[in-house]
């Protein structure tokens, strides 16, 4: 697999050719400003939740590529409504195979709305299973016991935690998430966009190897291949 950080919680990932975007919040990024979104390939768009932060692009990605929206049934008819015509609405406990992969929609505890005040339904996380791997995308959560049924279920390659603290997870929530998802190697997302979210990278980076985990943090624009 091959992972592009855009920046907060948007990752690019490329699975078996197909490309998926997760919560591009991209253009209004100051640290991302050396991304253009009219750059960007992509067959998917996965939103996690309303939250502007999280699907400001959203619809003009959508419209420029005609990649399908995954998300909730109520952020995928806010999208309908905006002229966004290829949409998968899913709910937690939900799964979608998509030839290439496989999207399991999995619970979050956090809010939804959109910047009008609409609605946004419950938020969600995503794990995406392939030949290649499985990994997860855990959206802006909270810890939840709900994670370890993800460790029950999957053999993840890696994940995607929020590690910001204040809105989501901080490093010791994250730490424990770890042991409920049966995954040592993570990828950090949801950190220092903001002042309320700015973290210590060295120290969080500490905490982890102290507790015998791995946490990497990419570069804004940089691809790894895992």
């Amino acid at each position: 697999m091959r992972i592009t950080y855009y920046g907060h919680s948007c990752f690019g990932v490329e699975i078996q050719g197909k490309h998926l975007l997760f919560d591009p919040f991209i253009s209004p990024n100051p640290l991302a400003a050396d991304i253009n979104i009219a750059d960007i390939k992509t067959d998917y768009i996965l939103l996690s939740h309303a939250h502007q932060d999280h699907v400001v692009d959203a619809e003009a990605i959508a419209k420029r590529t005609g990649a399908m929206l995954i998300s909730n049934f109520e952020i995928c008819m806010y999208y309908l409504k905006l002229g966004v015509k290829n949409i998968r609405p899913m709910s937690a406990g939900g799964s979608y195979d998509t030839g290439a992969f496989n999207v399991k929609c999995v619970n979050a505890i956090h809010a939804s709305s959109f910047d009008d005040g609409t609605y946004g339904g419950s938020p969600n996380g995503f794990v995406i299973s392939a030949d290649e791997g499985s990994f997860y995308h855990a959206g802006d959560t909270a810890l939840t016991y709900d994670m370890k049924l993800i460790g029950e279920e999957f053999k993840l390659k890696f994940a995607m935690l929020p590690v910001g603290d204040n809105f989501t997870m901080g490093t010791t929530d994250a730490i424990k998430a770890c042991n409920f998802i049966g995954c040592d190697n993570i990828i950090a997302m949801h950190y220092d966009t903001f002042d309320l979210i700015k973290i210590d990278t060295a120290k969080v980076a500490q905490a982890f190897e102290k507790a015998g985990k791995r946490i990497t943090f990419i570069k804004i624009g940089e691809t790894k291949e895992i």
